[in-house]
């Protein structure tokens, strides 16, 4: 029997932001499950990836599969960022590079956590969200492509699958507020988890060739 493990923050502990009486991602990854397969959430709310750890200390034994979204919240709190001033474009780029190179430091330590249980792996990036305002929501997009770019060079040098949250949550009703999925995002996640790991042969994919 297959067992799903849902590792991360709240793209997958959403349970408190969805309306009352709605599915979380939890419980619409497992409905969509072939018949036999479970899914356990370790995800949790607030997650950053240097917490990743005390998620795997309770890793079922008989998890079969990884799935992992991480870094919002470490992009949430490098936000800060946004509102300072600078001098020129070169200092704005030098202070974003510091910001990348941190987030690529603790992201790569936590996947290399990961990866030492040896079991099929699929990573997300993170999602666009929705703010109201435009101008803020494109300041975002383009701050988030730094932290983006992170995590999917890792997928593709480790030879990891990649769920593009991006692409997946792409309308306003994919929210229940700027951040969270609603259980309409949910769903969207849910069938493309299943689809990773299911393996369902007519989904269209992307090939990647990195050396």
């Amino acid at each position: 029997m297959s067992h799903v493990v849902l590792l991360g923050d709240s793209v997958f502990d959403n349970g408190a932001y969805v309306r009352p009486g709605e599915p979380d991602v939890l419980a619409q990854v497992q409905a969509r499950l072939p018949t036999g397969w479970r899914c356990t959430r370790n995800a949790v709310d607030g997650a950053i990836t240097t917490g990743l750890g005390r998620q795997l200390a309770y890793l079922p034994d008989d998890a079969s599969h990884l799935v992992l979204s991480i870094g919002g919240n470490d992009a949430l709190g490098s936000s800060a960022i946004l509102r300072e001033s600078a001098r020129s474009v070169a200092e704005v780029m030098s202070r974003v590079a510091d910001v990348r190179d941190s987030f690529a430091r603790s992201f790569r330590k936590a996947l290399d956590q990961v990866m030492v249980y040896r079991l099929p792996t699929i990573l997300c990036t993170i999602y666009d969200g929705r703010f109201p305002d435009q101008e803020e929501q494109r300041q975002v997009v383009a701050a988030l492509s730094v932290f983006n770019d992170v995590i999917t060079r890792e997928a593709f040098l480790r030879r990891l699958a990649l769920i593009d949250l991006r692409l997946i949550c792409n309308q306003h009703e994919d929210y229940a507020n700027p951040i969270e999925p609603s259980a309409k995002g949910g769903a969207k996640i849910a069938t493309a988890i299943v689809q990773a790991v299911a393996g369902d042969a007519i989904f269209p994919r992307s090939q990647v060739y990195a050396g």
